[in-house]
């Protein structure tokens, strides 16, 4: 906790996550390793209410713990699943073709 505030730990084990990860062209994965510096920097309100990772949750879908699934911007045209347990924010999957992202 920082400031008493709980900050945003990640949680990149998906396989699905890591199969589109480890296939990034270098100036994609550039964005998306800025994308997620810059999380790892927020607690959770911050997260919430910062408008560059276009957070939105995914009516259609849920987390394996029933919580919602979110999609947020981690580049110019990459998305990425993911939800909220506790303290982590779990990546599901990463979508370099971004409307792919609501498609899961």
């Amino acid at each position: 906790m920082a400031n008493g505030r709980e900050m945003v730990l990640l949680d990149l084990n998906s396989r699905d996550f890591q199969d589109v990860f480890l296939r990034l062209e270098p100036s994609d994965l550039k964005q998306v390793m800025q994308g997620l510096r810059r999380l790892r920097s927020l607690d959770w309100s911050s997260l919430y209410r910062h408008t560059g990772f276009q957070w939105e949750a995914i009516g259609n879908l849920s987390a394996p713990n029933g919580s919602r699934v979110y999609s947020l911007r981690l580049g110019e045209r990459i998305r990425a699943l993911a939800y909220r347990e506790g303290p982590w924010l779990r990546f599901i999957s990463l979508h370099p073709d971004h409307d792919s992202a609501y498609n899961s």
